[in-house]
């Protein structure tokens, strides 16, 4: 089966009347791994939240297409049951609600009335990610990320991804909070994820993701904008080398949105 595609197009984006993105384009089709690296500043958690319909991020230009249908035109809800998914860099506390059953809410959610999981299909699914993630059992019955260290609330946006299985992804700073082996664990669940059916979007500042999850192409967002794009080989020269030799080669002189060339 062939697998989505994700089209953004001259996407302009302001948030309280600034504009944040200026024109941002990039295709992500299923089967590829895409990693955005850039500095502080630069737009890049503003293009996920503005992708999954952030409410204070406002589109003013442009389109998003999922399969040739417009995501712009789609609540926040309508874009995860297409299958859109955001591993979000600072995940949400739910007090009341268990984490199982936010996920399995959110599996049935997607899957739609009368075709709801079986109760235990879904534990012996959620079980088996639960183990793969090296994740205690006992964090299923308590409140969604409330009390939460950083690395469990990542491992936990990985596990809902793994069990609701979206057609496009967007991993914001997934490795921000981890440690060496709670990063390899983390990696280990994205890569098996790897197929014809699913595509993903990673946002980082760092090469050492992408020691451990190989991607496709490599883009590096500066002003709102992607400036460059590569190989894997591109992320690693700008751990080597930093940022200011593409700032010369682009003549950038503040690479922060806001500021022009």
């Amino acid at each position: 089966m062939a697998g989505s595609t994700l089209e953004i197009k001259d996407l302009h984006v302001s948030v309280e009347g600034n504009e944040i993105l200026k024109g941002v384009n990039l295709t992500i089709k299923g089967g590829e791994f895409h990693a955005i690296m850039g500095p502080n500043g630069t737009g890049k958690s503003t293009l996920a939240s503005a992708i999954m319909g952030h409410p204070s991020y406002e589109v003013t230009k442009g389109s998003i297409l999922l399969d040739g249908e417009e995501v712009l035109d789609m609540e926040v809800d309508e874009r995860a049951r297409a299958g859109l998914f955001l591993a979000m860099q600072y995940p949400s506390e739910i007090s009341g609600v268990t984490t199982s059953d936010f996920l399995r809410s959110s599996i049935n959610a997607i899957r739609g009335e009368g075709n709801e999981i079986p109760l235990m299909q879904f534990i012996k699914e959620m079980d088996e990610k639960l183990e793969a993630l090296e994740i205690d059992k006992s964090m299923a019955q308590r409140y969604l990320n409330e009390g939460f260290s950083g690395g469990e609330k990542k491992r936990n946006e990985i596990l809902q991804m793994s069990l609701l299985k979206p057609k496009i992804a967007i991993l914001d700073e997934i490795d921000s909070g981890l440690d060496i082996d709670a990063l390899k664990i983390v990696s280990d669940a994205i890569n098996d994820m790897r197929s014809e059916e699913f595509g993903t979007l990673i946002i980082t500042h760092y090469q050492r993701l992408l020691n451990y999850i190989k991607p496709d192409y490599v883009h590096v967002m500066m002003q709102g904008r992607v400036v460059k794009s590569g190989g894997p080989e591109l992320a690693k020269r700008l751990e080597e080398e930093g940022y200011e030799w593409l700032k010369e080669e682009l003549g950038i002189k503040d690479e922060t949105v806001g500021q022009e060339a």
